[in-house]
Parts: structure tokens; sequence; C-alpha cells
């Protein structure tokens, strides 16, 4: 099966390199080029999802973010993009790679509006957030993607959302990805797989098995901090997919926690003593002996 899968693979990769290259050709404001570039995108990201024999079962498709705004998911794997991107037309926003990714990258650039950042934008919030409101204001542009965790998580848990998606306004669209790893398990850990490495582990796999929930559109209540919202929607995700919800930073894979999140927890655990309703009362010393002096 592995020498049929990396060729529907290649054929996919190259449906969509040429495909996107033809519609960014034509004019941006011909009305046609979009909806070219939504039944090209869809053809190939299915085409691809053939490569690991994904069977993908979609629900509650009344949902499904249609116009501009702001899409986030829990994150397992990179492959969460091409199963969504079946159904659903996205903007992505991420920062520049090279390799495979790469070449996805650029084939996505030609034909609509996406958000690549250098690594070094990256680190500026500022910037990423102005390019990110005026996307999301823009009502002709496609509704962006985003994984707000930031990082994959091994399909048991959603952990902490990061809360710059949630600064911007406007409409966010929740959903919860859930994966049947009986058929294939389809967590990345960057430390010890490469890309390619990975890319044959899903492609030697029987299958993958995959729900996605598409929840009802939410928006930051009044008064409501950005942290706050974050976790309404981390809560909702976490409960449609039978995911634990986790408040932890899913960066302490990589790095050791930070001295301040470690005296949080602290102060919580000692909370729990002086709050608990026991109290063990003083021991009174008692002098049974005789007073010698008597």
């Amino acid at each position: 099966m592995l020498p049929f899968r990396v060729a529907i693979c290649f054929v996919g990769t190259t449906t969509l390199t040429t495909l996107t290259f033809v519609i960014g050709l034509l004019p941006d404001n011909w009305t046609l080029k979009k909806k070219l570039n939504d039944h090209a995108s869809k053809f190939s990201f299915r085409l691809l999802s053939r490569a690991f024999s994904a069977i993908v079962t979609y629900h509650q498709i009344e949902n499904k973010p249609m116009k501009n705004g702001i899409c986030v998911a829990n994150h397992t794997s990179p492959i969460d993009v091409v199963l969504l991107a079946c159904d659903t037309s996205y903007a992505m926003i991420g920062q520049v790679h090279g390799g495979f990714l790469g070449i996805l990258q650029r084939a996505l650039g030609r034909a609509s509006s996406h958000i690549w950042f250098e690594r070094s934008e990256m680190k500026d919030r500022e910037a990423v957030a102005k390019r990110l409101k005026e996307h999301v204001e823009d009502l002709s542009k496609l509704p962006i993607l985003i994984f707000p965790e930031g990082t994959c998580i091994n399909n048991s848990a959603v952990m902490q959302f990061k809360k710059g998606s949630f600064e911007v306004g406007g409409v966010i669209y929740p959903v919860a990805i859930k994966y049947d790893s009986r058929f294939g398990d389809p967590f990345w850990n960057s430390h010890e797989y490469s890309m390619l490495q990975y890319l044959y582990m899903m492609m030697t796999s029987w299958a993958i098995v995959c729900d996605v929930w598409y929840l009802p559109p939410m928006t930051r209540l009044s008064g409501e901090s950005s942290v706050d919202f974050a976790n309404r929607v981390k809560a909702e995700i976490a409960r449609k997919g039978g995911l634990v919800d986790l408040d932890w930073d899913g960066q302490l894979k990589r790095a050791p926690a930070k001295r301040e999140w470690k005296q949080k927890e602290q102060l919580k655990y000692s909370k729990k003593f002086s709050s608990s309703p026991r109290h063990i009362a003083p021991l009174e010393c008692k002098n049974d002996s005789p007073n010698p002096s008597t």
C-alpha cells in the first residue's frame, strides 16, 4: 500500500500546486476566482487525504464557518489542516516553512489570502494581531484557521489556548477534532520524528479515522477578558470532543515551567490547606507527676 499512497500524495501535491498557480493568474476582483479556489482547494485536499486513507465524519455542519471570522480547533497533527480543508476552505496563518510544508504554503498563497510570517515577525505580537484583525474585518476574506494551543497535543486533552486570537474581535467558530487511535496514532511528536518520518508513519498506518464537530459560533461577552473567553471556548471544545480540559501550557513538553507558573500552582496548593475545615486543637501539656515541693 505504501507505494500507492506515496503516488497519491505526489499527485495531490502536484494537483494543488498546478491549480493554485492557474487560479493565481486570475484578477483578484473576478468573482469566479473565489469559487474556483474553493472547488480546487477541496478537491486537492480530499485527494491528499486519500494518501493516508482518511475517514472523517463531520457533525453539526449547520455550524460550519462560511464567512469571515476565526475558526479555532484543538491540535493533534499537521494533517488536522488537511482534514478540515476537505470540507471548508480556510485562510491559514503561520510561520514560513521550507521543504514539503513550504511548497504547500507557496501554492496556497497564490490563489487566496493567507498570512505567513517569518520567524522574527512571529515574535512581534502587535504585527501579528494587526494583520489578523485586518483579515477578520475584511468581509471578502475566508475564515482564518488557527490552532490556539500552538503545538500538537496527544489526542487526549485540550491544553491552554493562547489569548492572541481571542483579542482580535469578531466571531469565533469552535471546532473539536477527535481521532480514533485504534487504526493509527495521528499525534506528531516533533522532538522524535521529522515531518518526512511522520508522513511515512501515517502512510503506513491502517487508516486515519476522525470525528469533527462544528460548534455554534461564539462571541466575546461584555466585560469578559480575552483569557476568560479563550477558556470558555476551550471548555466547549473539550466537552464536545470528549477530551480533558487542562490549563497547562502545551509548550511544557519543550521547555521547563516558568517560575511564575510554579509559584501560581504552589499558591493554589497552599490555599487548600488554609481553607480546609479541619482544625487540629492545640495539645495541652499536663504534668501529672507529684510536685516535689509539696
